[in-house]
């Protein structure tokens, strides 16, 4: 059956905040302890899915994380009311205050891996939320992730969820940002994994300043979790040399969709044995394989603007878009490249620019920002209906956000038990609103 692709952004949470907890994230180190403004951050968000959604696009909502997280905080010995762990937490330790307390899980690339059903064994569309065991303020997410994806997707007839891969370095899984879907006009699907190294063989490349988030052995284990067949997937390892560069996701250098894929000369180990296994596998397909060369644009620059990290989508048949953050028409190289693209014979026919500085300064662009969902139209009927974006249900968040977020936020303002109970009333309706259920832990 004929697919289409649903994007499911993630709502800033209340306590968005730059406390610079991604080492190997440029961004999000270089804005460390800065002024953050959460109210603003959260309508950027809010403006860019309805003007996916008003592009014809199925636009879907992801709920934020409960932060402050008190209950980890507990775990890690601070006790008390919850005024006196986060007291206790600022005074003595808190980067760990901080790291419970981030809203990275905005970043719903990183929510999970995706497989349509197109591709899987019984026909259903798989997820499996990404551990995240490299950082640990977003290892805490993987179960509240679960739940608001079981929510979303409950149909069992449909979905199939999966549990988180086991919480260890060599099975480093970080969800979609390493992980895209190539296809042709018939719907015919291609899942490309793309990892940083192998944890099974120490002495196989791999990056020496950043570390790589994902392992292949974590590729594989998703794929097989999904029922994915050999002839369905192509595992790829992404060039060590550029995530030390500050390419610490695959969807920092490259994107795809359809037919395309889009991508620095740097990003790949192997270009040349990606591209000849991607043909083998997608046969009788016009594949289009955009190179940017390092003379067009340096790999600092694709990382400074987020090139690569756009959103790449099919508007109609033949004609997609770059959905690409204004810092990309701010910086020269990306900026006259992107002219020069629009100028190719391919199917990237326009280029529309989206403000998500918030998002940007802490390391996430628009493609960060959303997990994609490629369903029929049986699946997406049984897709939770108060989740997708429509004018109504942005009007809604637009007021909700207005009334119950902070217009600024300092790290050390996290300490602040009043920030707790506002961010817990807020995302208390937000549940009524988008039809959860009570998926957060202070709701149980």
């Amino acid at each position: 059956m004929i697919e289409q692709e649903a994007n499911f952004d993630g709502l800033v949470g209340p306590t968005h905040n730059y406390a610079g907890l991604s080492w190997g994230n440029v961004a999000s180190n270089r804005h460390a302890k800065s002024m953050s403004h959460p109210r603003e951050a959260a309508l950027q968000g809010l403006s860019k899915m309805k003007a996916l959604a008003d592009m014809g696009l199925v636009q879907g909502v992801l709920a934020p994380q409960a932060r402050p997280d008190t209950d980890t905080l507990r775990r890690l010995g601070f006790a008390g009311t919850d005024a006196q762990v986060l007291d206790s937490a600022f005074r003595e330790a808190p980067h760990l205050l901080a790291a419970c307390s981030s809203a990275s899980a905005m970043w719903t690339a990183n929510a999970a891996t995706v497989s349509p059903g197109a591709d899987t064994l019984d026909g259903r569309v798989h997820f499996t939320p990404a551990n995240l065991v490299n950082k640990f303020h977003r290892s805490i997410e993987h179960e509240v992730t679960g739940r608001i994806l079981r929510s979303v997707f409950a149909d069992e007839a449909h979905f199939c969820h999966h549990q988180a891969l086991p919480a260890h370095d060599d099975f480093g899984d970080e969800g979609a940002a390493n992980h895209t879907r190539l296809h042709n006009e018939q719907g015919h699907g291609l899942e490309l994994f793309v990892y940083g190294r192998r944890a099974h063989q120490p002495g196989a490349p791999a990056p020496r300043r950043f570390p790589a988030r994902q392992t292949l052995e974590a590729s594989r284990a998703v794929a097989r979790l999904h029922g994915l067949s050999e002839c369905k997937t192509v595992f790829i390892q992404q060039n060590p040399a550029v995530i030390d560069q500050g390419v610490f996701h695959n969807d920092v250098i490259a994107v795809g969709n359809g037919n395309v894929l889009f991508y620095h000369r740097q990003a790949f180990l192997d270009t040349q044995g990606m591209q000849a296994e991607v043909r083998r596998k997608l046969p009788d397909t016009e594949l289009h394989f955009i190179e940017v060369k390092n003379d067009e644009v340096p790999v600092a620059d694709a990382v400074k603007s987020y090139l690569f990290n756009t959103q790449l989508v099919t508007l109609k048949p033949g004609h997609m878009a770059l959905i690409a953050p204004t810092e990309c028409a701010g910086t020269p190289s990306v900026n006259a490249y992107l002219e020069r693209l629009l100028a190719m014979n391919t199917p990237i026919r326009e280029v529309r620019f989206m403000d998500v500085k918030q998002s940007m300064q802490n390391g996430g662009g628009p493609a960060c920002l959303r997990l994609r969902v490629a369903m029929n139209r049986a699946q997406l009927n049984a897709v939770n209906p108060a989740c997708l974006m429509n004018d109504r249900l942005y009007g809604r968040l637009t007021d909700w956000v207005q009334r119950h977020y902070r217009d600024r936020l300092h790290p050390n303002d996290l300490r602040d038990p009043a920030l707790l109970e506002e961010s817990r009333a807020a995302l208390d309706e937000l549940t009524q609103i988008l039809e959860l259920g009570s998926v957060y832990p202070f709701q149980r």
